[in-house]
């Protein structure tokens, strides 16, 4: 499970725990300007085992890999303190270019090493900034690619593809009720600035980013559609 400590990884991770046997994590440091989701991974991890006993006995080992190459080779407003602006090809200047990709390939690597042969991310289509290595298409063709260089199936998962951050929202509360929810909103991260100082109904960011605004779009009209 490709594990940030964001609101779409962890309704993923809870997603995977519902549904398989065993369950790793794995979560990359890259230079990010909000590395404190790192910090929230631990704490999110914890309170799932902690308040999911049927959970926690398929929750395993936590990966943690050193990226920091990624970060020297990017140019973006997530790895540099920079305003975030639309660029020239039309694309948010958050967008890392080739990130996902790579997360997928090493994720993958360990997984092999591990015996395991199903990558899931919190990859989505329909709610999200338009970048390229979200889409479907993209890791459809990574699947196999991936497969094909390891001469072993390897299967990817996005079970938020084609949800807005409304059904997101729904979607935790029916794998884990109230407590999950509350969970999302008080220790995940998603805000792109890292900022863990401003608490909202929809939980901790800056307000402004374009992650804060999807998160408390979705969770204003998951509020309303309930």
């Amino acid at each position: 499970m490709l594990f940030s400590g964001g609101q779409d990884s962890t309704a993923c991770l809870a997603w995977a725990l519902d549904r398989y046997a065993h369950v790793e994590t794995i979560g990359f440091d890259y230079g990010q300007r909000h590395r404190v989701e790192l910090d929230c991974r631990v704490h999110v991890r914890a309170a799932l085992q902690a308040q999911f006993p049927r959970w926690a006995r398929k929750l395993g080992d936590d990966h943690l890999l050193d990226l920091a190459l990624l970060g020297q080779i990017s140019d973006t407003a997530l790895t540099d303190d920079r305003a975030i602006e639309m660029n020239a090809q039309g694309l948010p200047n958050t967008f890392v270019p080739g990130r996902n990709l790579l997360f997928f390939n090493f994720a993958a690597a360990v997984a092999y090493r591990r015996g395991l042969s199903v990558l899931v991310g919190g990859m989505c289509e329909t709610d999200y900034s338009g970048y390229p290595d979200c889409r479907d298409n993209t890791l459809r063709a990574l699947q196999v690619a991936i497969s094909l260089g390891l001469d072993a199936p390897m299967t990817i998962d996005t079970p938020l593809m084609w949800l807005d951050k409304a059904q997101t929202w729904a979607l935790t509360e029916q794998l884990g009720g109230s407590p999950l929810t509350d969970l999302v909103v008080e220790h995940t991260h998603t805000c792109y600035l890292g900022d863990r100082t401003h608490r909202h109904a929809w939980g901790y960011g800056c307000g402004l980013c374009p992650a804060c605004e999807l998160r408390r779009n979705g969770h204003e009209s998951w509020i309303k559609a309930r």
